[in-house]
């Protein structure tokens, strides 16, 4: 049985729209991620092949292989349920995600500077790669990471809470090359409910990590 499988959507394909059309979801959800997860299963196999024959003539290529198809797989999974047709605006106390809110200003001094910081994340990443903001356990605050690909240039130990997909296969189909109009778009359909939820998981599993004394 394989380790992962791909998960079904919170929502049906035309739940984004205007925001994504249906046929980027449909692609996005169905081939892209769904590459992911079988790239992962592949590569445990394949390390499993290579432990049974003492065979590590591979393992650079291996190692660097399950990190990105895992990671494209984690991300792509939290990515879905991040957006909602009903999403937009800020966090408020008022909509019952208070705690999000204050963190967020007390971690970038404003909701404006934090949406300012993670738009210019994602919007600028070079090639392929992600905008995220994660809840970082040593500090207990929240940061914005710019990842590349999948899984570079992270800190370790960081739980990722809300991830815009700055790849082109996520916006090219409707946006073409203007990936910034497309990362200004999806703050349309954030699902801060989903967002608060992750950062209140995020900072109960903090202790488990070995921290910095």
């Amino acid at each position: 049985m394989a380790t992962y499988t791909l998960p079904e959507l919170p929502y049906d394909y035309a739940a984004l729209e205007p925001v994504i059309n249906p046929q980027i979801i449909e692609l996005h959800h169905d081939k892209h991620h769904a590459a992911y997860v079988k790239g992962a299963n592949d590569t445990l196999e394949q390390l499993e092949e290579a432990r049974a024959k003492e065979a590590w003539g591979a393992i650079n290529g291996l190692q660097k292989n399950l990190a990105f198809h895992l990671s494209g797989h984690i991300l792509h999974s939290i990515y879905w349920h991040n957006m909602s047709g009903d999403g937009g605006g800020e966090p408020l106390a008022a909509d019952g995600v208070g705690d999000l809110a204050d963190a967020i200003t007390e971690s970038f001094g404003s909701f404006a500077g934090f949406k300012s910081q993670l738009t210019k994340a994602s919007a600028t990443t070079q090639g392929s790669g992600w905008g995220v903001l994660a809840y970082e356990p040593v500090s207990g605050k929240l940061i914005v990471e710019q990842i590349y690909d999948h899984q570079g240039n992270v800190g370790q130990g960081s739980v990722p809470i809300l991830a815009f997909d700055a790849w082109e296969h996520a916006f090219y189909l409707q946006y073409k090359n203007q990936k910034v109009d497309f990362i200004e778009a999806m703050w349309r359909v954030v699902n801060w409910q989903d967002v608060a939820k992750r950062y209140a998981a995020a900072k109960e599993r903090a202790d488990v990590l070995l921290l910095a004394p």
